[in-house]
Parts: C-alpha cells; structure tokens; sequence
C-alpha cells in the first residue's frame, strides 16, 4: 500500500496549510483544553465564515448544496492539516458531520437548500437528539413520543446528554410514532428548532467544570409534518445513516498524542528519585503499549483512507479505531496525572504542565466511550459484522413497543 499523497492531494494540503497558516497563525503541534464561552463561540463562528467562503467546507457534497463534489480524501486531509492548529471547529461537527448530511438524503430539496448553506457559514448550530435516560446505548427503546394532529406532530419527552444543545439553533430529533410496532420500526425523525414553545434545555454541570452536555424537555412541542426526514415509521434506518457519520467523527476525537506524554516524561521527576518518568521502568512498559496501540490505529485510519481514496464507503471495522482512541486516551491520560505526583491534582489549564491537557483528556475520555456507541455495543458489532460471530440473543424480537417490559 502506498499512504504517500497524489500530486493532486499534495497540491490540496499544501495549499489548505498555507490558508490556515495565513487564517490561524502557526500551528501549536498540541491539543489541549478548549474555552467553552459566548467569546469562544463567536471565534468559531468568524472562523467558520472564513473556511465556507474559502471553499473548505463540505468538500464532499454536491455542488448544488454548496460542497466541492471531491473524493473524501479531500476532506481527510483538509481535517489533518486543521487539527495541528486546534482550529474551533466543536460547535459545527455534530451539525455538518451529521445532522446536515442526513437532513440532504432525506429532506425536501427546498427544505435542504434552506439549512445547508447557513450550516455551512456557521450562521446556525446544530445537535442531535438521540440519547434518553432509558435508552441510551439501545437507542431504538426511547420513549419520546410523537402524536400527529392536523399537518402537526405534537412531541412530548426527554433526551439527555446533547452536546451543544444549549446554543443549538436547530436538531435532528427521534422519536416514537407507533408504540403499536416493534421498537425498531415504529420510529420516526423530524427536524427541530431548538427555540420553538415547548423546548427547554437545561445543561449538565460536568466533573470537568464545563457544561457541553444538555437534557433536553419536549412539552407539547409542535413540529410540522413537512419537517419530517424520511418515511413515518422508517426513522431508525433515517438514524442509522447519522449513526454510521457519528461513529467516524467521533473515532478520531483529538487528544493529548504519543510525544506529548514523552515531553511530559523527561521533565518529570522518576517516583524512584532517580533520573525522569522516562526512565522508570514500569512506565516505559506502559509507554510500549500505548505505542502499539498508537500503530494499530493509525494503520486502521490509513485502511479507512485508503478507502476514502478509492471511492468507497469504509465499513464496520471503523468502530475498531474508536474503541482503541477512547481506551488509550484514557490509560495514557490517567498515568500522565499519576506521574506528576500531588501536582497531578491542579487541573487549572494556566498552571498545569500543558496548559491541562492531560486532566481534560482524563475528563473526556468516559464520554468518549459512550459517545457513538458504547465500547460494548462496537465490540458486537465488531464481533457479528467484522468477524462474522453469532448475533447476540434478542427477547425483543417481534415484540410490540408497548409490550415490552419497562423498568
């Protein structure tokens, strides 16, 4: 396999570097913790307008809803170059990494041509409405119901742990039109604004100090049916479609990297007393391991590149690569804060060595395995549509919604 560029790709980075490089400054070489404030948010929004008018955004859409129409390594590579520079880009990920490419596969034609284009100048922020306190891994058991009136579904329930939503203009929302159906089928999503009567977001103070997650109350919220994003009934194959960009999106999260943790190493002193942290013999063990591992997923990223390259959708394998980032980023994390000793305690990003990036690793890295499939539920699949294993056993097999056990 050659993971060298094409001189057309090698064209393409090196012009999106110089762009950010005249855009952003010159690149910091490191992830750390990122503001969460109105200013914060108005940066990324200038910057989001900048990107759009320069041609960097939905690289890969069709050109009549304003992309570029390129293969996706395209967009790979723009996304390798952005992240050496912490471009602000969270606010807009979960909109144009997943809710907008499932509003263009299912909605009108004017309805898409209304969203896409202020999406892509960052003008309106999105989240997507999946999770409930009930039904959280298995998003098929939610509860949130949508009862039709008129031209009108009526939608009455709760979602919990929406990223964003607290300064989300719009959403995708799923919920359930037919309790009558299994729980699969009876399933329906709709486009929702988040300032409509009836929606109320309270945000979830995090052990981080941060508030990125929301619960989310429907109380008799109307949503016309011309909102609606695929067939009544057929929403979770309309989820599936989100599900499927979520998972690539959230596998590569940033975190602290492998020379990070070096730098780290060499100028902290060994639990030993003698020489650094890079020379105490249990952390060089632990240091092989997460370079492995490292390996392991870069390669898994090349052979989903590889695929991007050719034109060809990368398959199920990918959730491989996030179980692999989200464990490591949480072990390499953990014994970085460890290894400072009682200084590992001070989580204040101007004090703490890298201005806290390991402690908000630390902080994020659970939500990283529970975002885009909890690790048990990649393992399944892995495991039945990698592998080819048996499917795990389903009581809830041609059973109603309404019939199920509820606890």
């Amino acid at each position: 396999m050659d993971f060298n560029d094409t001189p057309e790709e090698a064209a393409f980075r090196a012009e999106a570097r110089a762009w950010l490089e005249k855009t952003l400054g010159q690149p910091s070489g490191r992830t750390g913790a990122r503001p969460d404030s109105a200013e914060w948010l108005q940066i990324a929004k200038a910057y989001q307008a900048k990107k759009a008018a320069a041609g960097y955004v939905g690289l890969t859409w069709r050109k009549e809803v304003g992309g570029r129409e390129l293969s996706p390594i395209y967009s790979v590579i723009f996304g390798q170059e952005e992240q050496q520079f912490q471009a602000p880009v969270a606010p807009f990920s979960i909109g144009l990494g997943m809710c907008i490419p499932t509003v263009i596969a299912f909605h009108k034609p004017e309805s898409v041509k209304r969203y896409v284009g202020p999406a892509l100048r960052g003008e309106e922020i999105w989240c997507q409405l999946f999770s409930e306190p009930g039904a959280g891994s298995d998003v098929a058991g939610l509860k949130t119901r949508a009862v039709k009136d008129g031209d009108d579904w009526i939608i009455n329930g709760q979602k919990v742990w929406t990223s964003g939503a607290h300064y989300s203009d719009y959403g995708i929302v799923l919920v359930r039109t037919n309790p009558e159906k299994e729980k699969h089928k009876g399933l329906t999503m709709f486009v929702i604004n988040m300032k409509a009567p009836g929606v109320e977001v309270r945000p979830i103070h995090q052990m981080s100090g941060g508030s990125n997650f929301n619960e989310v109350y429907f109380t008799d919220v109307r949503i016309p049916d011309s909102e609606r994003l695929g067939e009544v009934g057929n929403g979770w194959n309309v989820a599936l479609v989100t599900l499927m960009n979520e998972r690539l999106a959230v596998g590569g999260s940033a975190g602290p990297e492998y020379g990070e943790i070096l730098e780290l190493a060499r100028n902290t002193p060994s639990p030993s007393g003698k020489g650094s942290l890079l020379q105490d013999q249990a952390f060089r063990e632990k240091l092989a391991g997460w370079y492995v591992s490292a390996e392991g997923y870069t390669l898994g990223k090349y052979r989903t590149m590889t695929a991007l390259s050719k034109g060809q959708t990368p398959g199920p394998e990918n959730s491989i690569g996030k179980i692999l980032n989200a464990n490591r980023m949480q072990d390499l994390a953990n014994a970085a804060i460890e290894g400072e000793d009682h200084f590992g305690i001070i989580s204040d990003a101007d004090l703490a060595p890298m201005q806290g990036a390991f402690h908000n690793a630390y902080m994020w890295a659970p939500g990283l395995r529970i975002a885009g499939g909890t690790d048990e539920i990649l393992r399944n699949i892995i495991a039945e549509r990698v592998l080819g294993l048996p499917q795990d056993v389903r009581v809830d097999k041609g059973v109603a919604y309404k019939d199920l056990p509820k606890g």
